[in-house]
């Protein structure tokens, strides 16, 4: 019984963690803070946010009601979170590509000034500065809708929504900071400038332990609080100064050497080492928001939701919010400056040739985003406790956030309907079925061509994570024996490897003599040796006629082999190495041994025969 409730309560956080999760989560939260604030007992939700708080170190203090530690405090953290990955974008995302990056952030630049100018149309006369409360979207509520009322697949269209609330995010938070920022004291923000100077030489260092990142955020953000700025400033500030980076293949095998030697000597010591050995290959950005990413979405934003959602609508609240062009200014702004806004910002940047839609989205994905980024709920929330000094008109507002993203989320779930139906778009990600299917006279093979198991890998003998440098194959094969059939198709990445494509002109070349899998172990043996001369010398080392391989390497032939083995790629949605197709379907996670065995045993063999 224990056991089955511990599986129980492991499926439940699970579930919670998921994007899907924890917007229920946040709705359940919202809906128990406003049941709360118009029960009898709403006397003691106002008390509880009301309580003071205090850290105190000698004579320097901190002293702040629950609301105020919430919002100041644990909402910074969220705000961390969000420059964790606007630089993780940055550095390794869909950000370093411009002309991936183009058409989503002109929408979300569109997303954010549209709506503005239509609260201000609206509730301008009344309450201007509330402007900033229509600005944000809820990128958690983004992502969670989308995977309730979205397409079942439409990874892409995350891709690009989550790059669309960077814009977003970023300048939301940069109003919180700079138009609702009033009495600056001058000296500790001078710490909180040398705070950030220290985060900036930390990451110049390539210091990659957190302790000490973490040890001047904390400084950074009392010093932000004390000097007047909004902290969330600084949270977002720091986030974007801890670096990201993409792993390298000599950490992950530094980490292997280590690993090693607690297998052969499994002390304390070791064991410590070994740790240190496998944090510093993963980028300290990467360890903080993996550390930072369930706490924040489990029990910072709930909280925050609990603390803030709970409005009182007795006493005829609600009829006065629905009569308010307070509520109404919101709505609009939120609803459909969010959503015309971006579909106008993205089809204009498409139209002046900035860019293009991500492969696999269409015109009616991005119109159902659109909808959806009318949730603004945090970002909302969050400035109308800045905005508004009357609290009745601070009501009005967070009801128009409430009945925003109830109108919002029904209309992208529609847009998303009529895209299925009218459209025919039921997917907003790459494709994932391998095309075309394999031909054993064409494709490179290891292994029976009747095994029930069939693995391809698009690979880049430049790349230095795939299948002969992981030792992956090997471990397949020992696993399965001659039930597992093992192809490998070319996916030289020029922009990224530029020995890429002669490395596999060379292996082709080989293959026209019988020598492929030969020639493919000696290129992956010697990766940083792939200069014409090297490769030249490796055909010369397999006794292969060397007149008849110059003439192949240059040939229009082989040339073709690869540019269709790069087309087929692009067909079946691998983008970069190493991509692996299990049964003629892509694999989407990790990529280790052990998971791409469970993953072919728990498929049907008879359909992967009959798929490839």
């Amino acid at each position: 019984m224990h056991v089955s409730e511990s599986s129980s309560l492991n499926r439940v956080i699970d579930r919670l963690r998921s994007e899907s999760g924890s917007a229920l989560l946040l709705v359940v939260v919202a809906v128990i803070a406003l049941i709360w604030a118009n029960s009898p007992w709403s006397e003691s939700y106002v008390h509880l946010w009301e309580t003071d708080a205090s850290i105190a170190i000698g004579s320097f203090s901190i002293d702040m009601n629950l609301h105020h530690w919430v919002n100041d405090g644990l909402m910074v953290v969220f705000f961390f979170l969000i420059g964790l990955e606007v630089r993780q974008e940055l550095a390794i995302g869909s950000l370093r590509d411009r002309r991936r990056a183009m058409v989503p952030l002109i929408a979300g630049l569109f997303g954010v000034l549209l709506p503005a100018l239509i609260y201000l149309a609206i509730a301008g006369s009344t309450a201007p500065d509330g402007w900033g409360a229509v600005v944000g979207t809820d990128t958690a509520f983004l992502l969670g809708m989308l995977a309730l009322v979205g397409p079942s697949m439409s990874n892409q269209l995350r891709i690009f929504l989550l790059t669309l609330t960077v814009v977003d995010d970023f300048l939301a938070v940069a109003i919180i900071g700079i138009i609702y920022t009033e009495d600056l004291q001058i000296t500790p923000l001078l710490v909180a400038f040398g705070a950030l100077a220290a985060l900036w030489l930390l990451g110049r260092s390539s210091e990659w332990r957190s302790s000490p990142y973490v040890l001047v955020i904390i400084v950074l953000w009392a010093a932000t609080l004390l000097s007047g700025v909004h902290p969330s400033l600084a949270g977002m500030a720091a986030g974007l100064l801890v670096p990201a980076s993409a792993t390298d293949r000599a950490d992950v095998v530094r980490a292997q050497h280590l690993f090693r030697d607690y297998w052969q000597s499994p002390e304390a010591s070791v064991a410590r080492t070994a740790r240190r050995g496998l944090s510093r290959s993963i980028s300290v950005n990467e360890r903080l928001h993996d550390v930072l990413r369930g706490p924040v979405s489990l029990v910072i934003v709930p909280i925050f939701a609990l603390a803030n959602a709970g409005v009182d609508l007795r006493g005829g609240g609600l009829g006065a919010s629905l009569g308010s062009t307070i509520t109404w200014g919101v709505v609009a702004g939120l609803v459909i400056g969010k959503f015309v806004g971006i579909a106008l910002g993205a089809w204009a940047a498409i139209r002046m040739g900035l860019g293009r839609l991500p492969d696999g989205v269409g015109p009616g994905s991005v119109a159902g985003g659109a909808a959806l980024s009318g949730i603004g709920f945090t970002m909302s929330l969050l400035i109308i406790g800045l905005a508004f000094t009357d609290r009745r008109q601070a009501e009005e507002a967070t009801v128009g956030v409430m009945l925003a993203m109830i109108i919002a989320g029904l209309l992208g779930a529609l847009i998303f309907k009529l895209a299925r139906v009218r459209w025919g778009e039921t997917s907003a990600d790459l494709p994932t079925v391998l095309t075309p299917a394999i031909d054993p006279d064409h494709d490179h093979t290891h292994g029976p061509d009747d095994a029930p198991y069939t693995v391809v890998e698009y690979l880049d003998f430049e790349c230095p994570f795939c299948a002969r440098s992981t030792g992956m194959w090997h471990d397949l094969k020992d696993h399965f024996g001659d039930r597992i059939r093992y192809v490998v198709r070319n996916l030289p990445l020029e922009d990224v490897h530029p020995k890429a494509f002669e490395a596999a002109l060379v292996a082709e070349a080989a293959a026209r003599q019988g020598q492929f899998w030969p020639m493919h172990d000696i290129l992956f043996a010697n990766q940083a040796r792939l200069d014409p001369e090297h490769l030249r010398e490796y055909a010369e080392e397999l006794g292969l006629d060397m007149e008849r391989f110059d003439r192949d390497v240059v040939s229009d032939e082989v040339r073709e082999r690869i540019l269709a083995d790069m087309e087929s790629a692009h067909e079946s949605g691998a983008l970069g190495t190493p991509t692996f197709f299990l049964n003629g379907i892509r694999h989407q996670g990790p990529h280790d041994a052990r998971t791409l065995i469970a993953a072919l045993e728990a498929s049907d063999p008879v359909d992967s025969r009959r798929r490839s």
